[in-house]
């Protein structure tokens, strides 16, 4: 079977990411599921944003009302300065507008900025109801281990959410994933359906299990060894891994990929771009890093991997190859 294609975060090669338009254009481009990755308001509302940080993608700057929410924060050995969604209420956010993240590599998704509002959970599951198609939800649960410790606990949220909508119910196409394994152990454990993905990282470690334990916290390239994969087999339904972790010249790729399906793991990588900034040095074109690089030939060593299902940016070019 052909992998699944996957928008991530939408159409965000085309649209800023997580926004309304970028929802609609990659249902629209044939995507079997969307990925939003969710944060919280200081209200508990989930927002549809890649991080909690979010001076890069919203015009928040631009806002003096707001000027005295901009914060450091520290936590987990990571030092953050900007604007956080867990000091904004749920209406004051929504007067902020979405903008481009990467402007000086996609300046055509760039033209757009200012149009958009940002959205709720709430708001794309009523999107994909009104899609007129089966569309999956890969769900993405972001820095949860931060919210629980200042007392915003996502877990209750996303229940609230998936069940208002129907995706609570056993046949929904639901994936949830993070990078960290407590938050999806203990949605599990509460009975929500779904399948369950852990993401790796190229290097480093899940900060709840540093927090947890310390210098002994397994790293994520632990977590794909032999040993580490069987100790994902029960706790996850799979694992969604950094592309570098396939891409290697010694096709060690295919080998995770085959070691993981030998276990029952279902396997998925990240993140389809075909611009050079993105691709492996050997798949580059030029040294224009906005322009495509060989997209074509990089993705089509990740297709003949095995892989389960892939994030795209551009999900027409993802449509186009994997299917």
């Amino acid at each position: 079977m052909p992998p699944l294609v996957i928008g991530h975060r939408g159409a965000p090669g085309y649209r800023p990411e997580h926004t309304r338009s970028s929802y609609e254009l990659a249902i629209a481009s044939g995507v079997d599921a969307v990925e939003p990755d969710v944060v919280a308001t200081k209200d508990g509302v989930l927002v549809v944003r890649h991080e909690n940080e979010i001076s890069g993608t919203t015009d928040v700057a631009a806002h003096p009302e707001f000027a005295d929410r901009h914060r450091t924060k520290r936590f987990a050995g990571h030092t953050l300065t900007g604007w956080f969604t867990e000091d904004f209420t749920w209406p004051e956010l929504a007067t902020l507008r979405a903008r481009e993240r990467l402007p000086e590599i996609r300046p055509g998704s760039a033209a757009h900025d200012g149009r958009e509002p940002i959205l709720r959970l709430s708001d794309l599951l009523a999107l994909l109801a009104a899609a007129g198609r089966p569309v999956g939800l890969v769900l993405e649960i972001k820095h949860a281990a931060y919210f629980a410790a200042i007392g915003l606990d996502l877990v209750p949220m996303i229940e609230r959410d998936l069940a208002a909508s129907g995706w609570t119910d056993a046949d929904a196409p639901l994936i949830v994933e993070s990078f960290e394994p407590t938050v999806l152990a203990r949605l599990r454990e509460r009975g929500l359906p779904g399948t369950y993905v852990q993401l790796i990282e190229a290097a480093g470690s899940p900060d709840d299990l540093v927090l947890a334990q310390g210098a002994a916290a397994p790293t994520y390239r632990e977590m794909v060894s032999p040993a580490g994969l069987d100790r994902l087999v029960g706790p996850a339904d799979g694992i969604s891994v950094d592309k570098k972790l396939i891409l290697g010249k010694d096709g060690g790729g295919a080998a995770l990929v085959a070691a993981a399906h030998d276990r029952g793991l279902q396997v998925f990588t990240w993140t389809c771009r075909p611009e050079n900034r993105f691709l492996s040095r050997r798949f580059r074109a030029g040294g224009d890093p906005a322009a495509r690089g060989d997209f074509v030939a990089e993705w089509t060593v990740l297709r003949e991997a095995g892989v389960d299902g892939v994030f795209v940016d551009h999900p027409d070019l993802g449509v186009g190859l994997f299917r």
